[in-house]
């Protein structure tokens, strides 16, 4: 991985309202969208153009977690990233994007999270 970002998940951030009530886990589509975010700014691409062609959900994002995420690419045409918790050792998704036409459900929700300001950390 080339590039690095830390993010920290505030602990009142809303997409945990709901989701899940007593045990809150920021969903994944939020942590997509968040490594998402960096991609497209760190190589000025338009992923709107690309699907995430794998991403697996392997820890548990919890309220006030700091989140490393590394990317790199795009390297024969993919893109790869993986975020990770800072104080446990596991990776929380690891993942690669592929250009294409994304996915219309998944993008229509993460460009709602980022009208309405849900994905913002």
């Amino acid at each position: 991985m080339n590039l690095r970002h830390t993010l920290e998940i505030a602990p009142d951030h809303p997409a945990f309202d709901g989701h899940f009530p007593g045990t809150p886990i920021l969903p994944g589509a939020v942590l997509l969208d968040e490594a998402l975010r960096f991609i497209e700014v760190d190589l000025a691409l338009d992923l709107t153009r690309w699907q995430i062609a794998t991403a697996k959900f392997l820890e548990r994002v919890r309220p006030g977690d700091t989140l490393t995420v590394e990317h790199s690419g795009p390297a024969n045409g993919l893109v790869r990233f993986t975020v990770r918790i800072a104080h446990r050792a596991g990776v929380a998704t690891p993942g690669v994007a592929t250009p294409g036409v994304a996915k219309p459900a998944l993008w229509g929700t993460l460009l709602a999270m980022r009208a309405a300001g849900e994905s913002d950390a």
